[in-house]
């Protein structure tokens, strides 16, 4: 069981998805650890930059994301005829959002190393509004699946089968860890907006690091999940 475990975290590692979400989570991690610690020097300050440096790798890394983006948006396109008319529609406004987001972070990030001559905080805060977008349509997204899903429960609670109905329940399991996912990613998106909007700038960095690492945690062990699906 130790060796299969070691190999399934040895495969997700040489995946670019699965290494990104490991170095995420250890970026606000450290990002916890440092703000929770007393003292800004020493071994606090240390976990601090070593949080800041695992996210400016994960920035560069994430130069190489738009075709990938856009294949999935391409793929997606208008949404399955089948699907929910508002799924659809809250579905391709997040793909949307999200690839107008990498070419801004790509332009701040430029502007940073000094690549292009622009101010980059500009940059940097539209790139943020647009993921802060893109999670706040996620979350509208999965509490209408939800909706649905719950309905399909208690319509079908005496006729499906137990399969079927721990399918369903698997679903909405799924989706509400997905909204929990995105809230705490919200909040920090909100957190690093420009100061005047909501809380924007309030949060002291081990609540930052503590709601990335929530949200890290979910992200793996939703990824873990798929992938013990696909390999069943």
């Amino acid at each position: 069981m130790a060796a299969g475990a070691l190999r399934g975290l040895v495969g997700a590692l040489e995946t670019h998805r699965g290494r990104d979400w490991a170095v995420r989570a250890l970026s606000y991690g450290c990002q916890l650890a440092g703000g929770a610690l007393p003292g800004p020097a020493g071994l606090p300050g240390g976990l601090l930059a070593a949080s800041a440096q695992l996210s400016s790798c994960r920035t560069a890394l994430r130069l190489f994301d738009d075709l990938a983006m856009l294949r999935h948006s391409c793929s997606y396109g208008l949404g399955p005829e089948g699907e929910d008319a508002l799924v659809r529609g809250l579905s391709v406004l997040c793909n949307v959002a999200n690839q107008l987001y990498y070419p801004c972070e790509h332009l701040a990030w430029a502007a940073d190393v000094g690549i292009v001559r622009a101010g980059s905080q500009k940059w940097w805060t539209r790139s943020t509004a647009l993921w802060g977008c893109a999670l706040l349509l996620g979350i509208l997204r999965s509490l209408r699946i939800l909706f649905q899903l719950r309905r399909k429960l208690s319509q079908h609670k005496c006729s499906s089968s137990p399969q079927s109905q721990q399918k369903l329940r698997a679903q909405v399991k799924a989706e509400v860890l997905s909204i929990l996912m995105d809230a705490a990613d919200l909040s920090n998106a909100i957190h690093w907006l420009p100061p005047g909007f909501l809380w924007a700038g309030r949060f002291p960095p081990w609540l930052v690091g503590l709601l990335g690492t929530i949200s890290s945690l979910i992200g793996i062990y939703q990824a873990s999940r798929g992938a013990n699906s696909e390999g069943a």
